[in-house]
């Protein structure tokens, strides 16, 4: 007892002790998903809108950890396609600097953590069915599109603005193809080719990685990368020179109205303790007026740059001064394209100096060692707004993994305890938030990689973590010079097989509601973005509606009789009455405060179709439960049909209901005579009496 206790706590020594064919399976199965999981985390880190190592980072103990504390023993944890995406789409509406955002994603993480764990604890892994497998199929092809289309501008090698329509940015980015960057775009292309062939031809080989190794090698070789940090001087334009000042005089404006609005804020709350009402409201219009300051002034920034990254420049020699002068394209003077690279206005940094590209973009340097393990710096305000959308992901992330879990699980013939498995999941992300990483989940494709390359136990997991630890000791120097579109390829790649409009249209198949459910998410998701959460809130909602609604109509009819003498509906097999003074119906579906209605209903559609009625047979054997609200409208059916000189019979009703009219006393109103065990034995006496 004490040693099944110890495990339920530590639940990998159930793989213990190792055999030599188990190790062997665990090491080729852990090397082999670390190949994929080196380069896809880094891409879904950019997918969070975070720098690629902290992909690396989310794929070191949190990979671990999930391993370790989870229930199945193939589940490949770590960053995932859709949970970046969710994690993008929470974090940049809130986000005031690049900082604010790196400690919202910690944040996320732990919130996330914190949920999972929670429910696994409380054993409350059912509160997952909540979004239903429509709800999920309409999500995930919406959040597929959405993530390929994210990297289009990577691909292309233009900017992509970020505004509350995703699909407005999308627009702006088919604006510019006629500014396509040519190598970037042969660059990324390349690797989507190169990974598509290596899978139709060469499927067990490591596609991601090898796809990346030789990206690289070329970029570094041909020096893909070009960057230029010029002054303010340096570039011709005028127009281009008054762009810069006015954003460099806006960017000191806000970083003075911050400064301003942190001391405003905390002199509020100061005052909001004391309860001194007048003082906080006046602070308060003030921190107001501060805020809708700085959103301005933002904005105009915004548009500042997105009106420089409309340049093209070329580089050339001034002639009275002899230093390199950037030109825009079609003002340059003849024989100024000295390098002929054309150049682009990148960032513009705090200390005035304009960043220009005249290549392709690249990862660029990669902090080598370990990530700084701190418990996160909490902000009261950060987690209210956080809170929602980590449920959103905590439960999204769950059923992804447990999706993958079960499938595998049914594969191996191994048990899945989703309890456990939330526990490992929560634990995974507590990890995550404490090692400076974003939210992680099970992965599909690395799960299957995993499961495809033999691993029996989580150690798998462990030694793809422990591998992902060497390439932060000693590998990070070699990535610098991996080109940003091969990161969006492998992202395309990964989610091109997550998009399966089969499954919708099998839903609308199947049942109506499921694929009208499945629709309406797709369309919310793709109408929302990038506010994932609410299409999926939205698609929950509209399932669950639409699940009341049958519940508040279950099938009921009145019946007739075959030729053979089964029973029928009705209706439903144009059959003739049994009698006009006896009618049987039937009702499918618990008798409770959200049907009861429609019960009375159909009750008095029977007195409105026959007149002469005397008994009516209530056949209650799909009547599986009764509340307070159905006992009690039972009662007043028959006490009206009694006054109006009909009987109701009642039949074939289970254990479980039968006590509960017991407890009320239905005996009041129904006689115990009133009640057969089945209509076989209630029909031939009541069509004697009544028929």
């Amino acid at each position: 007892m004490q040693a099944i206790a110890i495990k339920k706590i530590f639940p990998f020594l159930a793989w213990l002790p190792f055999s030599a064919s188990q190790l062997r399976a665990d090491l080729i199965a852990g090397v082999t998903v670390a190949l994929v999981l080196v380069p896809q985390s880094m891409a879904y880190a950019q997918l969070a809108g975070l720098p690629a190592y902290y992909g690396l980072y989310a794929a070191f103990l949190p990979v671990i950890v999930g391993a370790l504390w989870g229930s199945s023993r193939q589940l490949a944890t770590g960053p995932v396609a859709v949970v970046a995406l969710l994690t993008a789409s929470a974090l940049a509406p809130l986000a005031t600097s690049q900082e604010h955002y790196l400690a919202l994603a910690v944040q996320l993480a732990l919130l996330v953590g914190v949920v999972q764990l929670c429910l696994g604890i409380f054993r409350l892994g059912a509160v997952v069915n909540l979004l239903s497998h429509p709800v999920i199929i309409g999500f995930t092809n919406a959040a597929a599109i959405i993530i390929g289309l994210s990297q289009l501008n990577k691909l292309l090698g233009v900017p992509m603005g970020r505004s509350e329509s995703f699909l407005t940015d999308i627009y702006g980015v088919l604006l510019q193809i006629g500014d396509t960057h040519l190598p970037t775009l042969a660059m990324g292309c390349g690797a989507l080719a190169l990974m598509f062939l290596l899978k139709r031809f060469f499927p067990k080989s490591p596609q991601v990685l090898i796809a990346v190794v030789i990206t690289t090698a070329i970029s570094s070789a041909i020096g893909f990368e070009k960057i230029a940090k010029v002054r303010q001087d340096e570039i011709s334009d005028p127009l281009a020179q008054s762009l810069v000042v006015g954003y460099l005089s806006a960017a000191e404006n806000i970083t003075n109205l911050k400064e301003t609005l942190a001391q405003r804020s905390a002199e509020l709350r100061a005052l909001q303790k004391e309860k001194n009402a007048v003082g906080a409201a006046d602070l308060e219009h003030q921190v107001e007026l501060i805020k809708i300051a700085i959103d301005n002034l933002e904005n105009e920034n915004k548009l500042r740059m997105k009106s420089l990254r409309k340049y093209r420049f070329v580089r050339g020699i001034d002639a009275e001064s002899g230093r390199p002068v950037f030109y825009p394209r079609e003002q340059a003077p003849s024989r100024s394209e000295e390098d002929g690279a054309i150049w682009r206005v990148l960032r513009i940094g705090k200390d005035g100096v304009i960043h220009l590209s005249g290549g392709g973009e690249v990862v660029g340097a990669i902090p080598s060692g370990l990530p700084d393990f701190k418990w996160p710096e909490l902000s009261w305000s950060d987690l209210t707004n956080l809170l929602s959308i980590a449920v959103v992901i905590a439960l999204v992330a769950f059923m992804e993994a447990i999706s993958i879990a079960k499938a595998m699980a049914a594969k191996t013939r191994s048990r899945i305890d989703p309890d456990q498995e939330l526990i490992g999941q929560g634990l995974a992300n507590i990890t995550a938030a404490f090692s400076q990483a974003f939210p992680v989940s099970g992965s599909f494709s690395r799960s299957a990689v995993n499961l495809n390359a033999g691993a029996v136990t989580g150690m798998a997991s462990v030694i793809s973590g422990i591998l992902v630890l060497l390439t932060l000791l000693f590998l990070t120097r070699p990535l610098y010079h991996l080109p940003q579109a091969v990161l969006a390829a492998v992202i395309m790649m990964a989610v091109a097989s997550l998009i399966n409009f089969g499954a919708i249209r099998h839903a609308w198949q199947t049942h109506k509601h499921d694929g009208l459910a499945a629709t309406a998410t797709f369309v919310a998701t793709l109408a929302f973005a990038p506010h994932l959460d609410l299409g999926i809130l939205t698609g929950a909602a509209i399932a669950i509606v639409l699940f009341l609604y049958r519940r508040m109509r279950p099938r009921g009819e009145i019946l007739g009789q075959h030729p053979d003498g089964v029973l029928g509906g009705l209706d439903t097999h144009k059959l003739k009455p049994i009698s006009q003074r006896l009618v049987p119906v039937r009702f499918d579906g618990e008798l409770t405060f959200i049907n009861v209605a429609h019960f009375e209903d159909m009750m008095l559609e029977v007195l409105q179709r026959f007149p002469e009625v005397k008994a009516i047979l209530l056949i209650g054997s799909s009547i599986n439960e009764i509340d307070v609200s159905g006992e009690e409208k039972l009662r007043e059916v028959a006490k009206r049909l009694e006054q109006m000189g009909i009987r109701l019979y009642i039949s074939g009703l289970k254990k479980q209901v039968m006590e509960v009219l017991d407890k009320a006393d239905i005996y009041e109103v129904l006689p115990v005579e009133r009640f057969f065990p089945s209509k076989d034995q209630a029909l031939p006496i009541l069509l004697n009496k009544y028929g």
